[in-house]
């Protein structure tokens, strides 16, 4: 596995005021280390992910399964060896009061789920206002193996993508950045 898959701790930009939506990773340096660019117009969601903005090495591709599915599944895929990672899934009716989403290995096992670590803030931030910041856990049955933090910017989007709970090593990083591009794609379109 490439390294720019081996940091603990990412925090990803979305640029705000472009066309289509453009994702930044940087390490925790401040270095950028990967770069993702939305297709515009697509019927069915289909992200690039690159090693840098030149966009010479495609390293993950994030592709929804169907074309409008309110319990969307994307599958995520190492370009490099064109093998399935695995998939995050939306949980449609489950997400209508609090955002949750499962884990799904590369044979469409439920490995964890993703999910709104507060439903008070989540249910604040659907009827009141959407300038609370998201906060997500992603956990393997009881042991969380990830944080995802947005700050609090009314002008642009950043999200703190944290591994460093993850002792074991049981989240592929590869599956934990697409769910932090899904978080700033799909759910940014919700707000």
């Amino acid at each position: 596995m490439t390294p720019i898959f081996q940091h603990n701790q990412y925090l990803l930009k979305r640029q705000v005021f472009a066309l289509a939506g453009k994702f930044r990773f940087f390490d925790p340096s401040g270095k950028l280390v990967l770069f993702s660019e939305q297709k515009m117009f697509k019927l069915r969601e289909d992200i690039r992910v690159y090693a840098d903005e030149s966009k010479t090495q495609e390293v993950l591709t994030i592709k929804a399964r169907q074309i409008i599915d309110f319990s969307a599944a994307y599958d995520v895929v190492d370009s490099a060896t064109g093998q399935k990672v695995g998939a995050l899934r939306r949980k449609g009716l489950a997400s209508i009061l609090r955002d949750e989403w499962e884990i799904l290995d590369a044979g469409d096992l439920v490995i964890g789920k993703m999910f709104e670590d507060s439903m008070g803030l989540a249910l604040l931030r659907r009827f009141l206002s959407n300038l609370i910041p998201q906060n997500y856990d992603i956990a393997f049955g009881a042991e969380r193996v990830a944080d995802l933090k947005q700050n609090f910017n009314p002008f642009t989007y950043e999200l703190n993508l944290d591994f460093s709970v993850d002792v074991n090593h049981r989240l592929d990083r590869r599956l934990g950045l697409a769910a932090g591009i899904l978080l700033a794609a799909v759910e940014g379109r919700q707000s």
